[in-house]
């Protein structure tokens, strides 16, 4: 079943101008473990579109725990999103050219070619979000009257969830 549009727009919406993320998996031991992955592209679909190398414990992982999930944060913003999915790994030769790009290539010397240049798409079960409406400078001085006064902030902001 495809997602609907407006979840996928509204994905879009929250994560589009946010490159990079902290990728979380299970390890071999079951661990929880994250590391810093570049987005790709975020497709019609919802997927969400990684480079990864073969030879690495995420891809080995997720061929047996495919759930992951994926953190976004834009702090100057105050946006921040994770993303529950299921990971596929993905070995095909045209699409790794497809979406090969020049910042692909400082991992990848040997270009699209290489055989350890894999991808990773990630299937959105949910997205939950938090956005502040208020300005930086607003926050601040919310959280500074805060912490003098002994009370929570007054800020304006929004929480919700997308359901892919």
């Amino acid at each position: 079943m495809l997602p609907d549009r407006n979840h996928v727009a509204a994905l879009e919406d929250r994560i589009g101008s946010m490159r990079f993320a902290m990728f979380t998996f299970r390890d071999a031991h079951d661990h929880l473990v994250s590391q810093p992955m570049t987005k790709q592209e975020l497709d019609d679909q919802g997927g969400l579109w990684f480079f990864a190398n073969s030879t690495t414990d995420l891809w080995e992982s997720i061929a047996h725990q495919p759930e992951v999930n994926i953190s976004f944060a834009d702090s100057d913003d105050s946006t921040y999103v994770s993303v529950s999915g299921r990971a596929e790994r993905i070995v095909d030769r045209a699409e790794v050219e497809k979406r090969w790009n020049p910042m692909v290539q400082a991992w990848f010397p040997a270009g699209p070619q290489d055989q350890h240049a894999v991808l990773v798409r990630v299937v959105p079960h949910a997205a939950e979000y938090w956005d502040s409406n208020d300005s930086k400078m607003v926050r601040m001085f919310a959280m500074a009257k805060a912490a003098v006064t002994g009370t929570q902030p007054d800020v304006d902001g929004e929480h919700g969830t997308i359901r892919m």
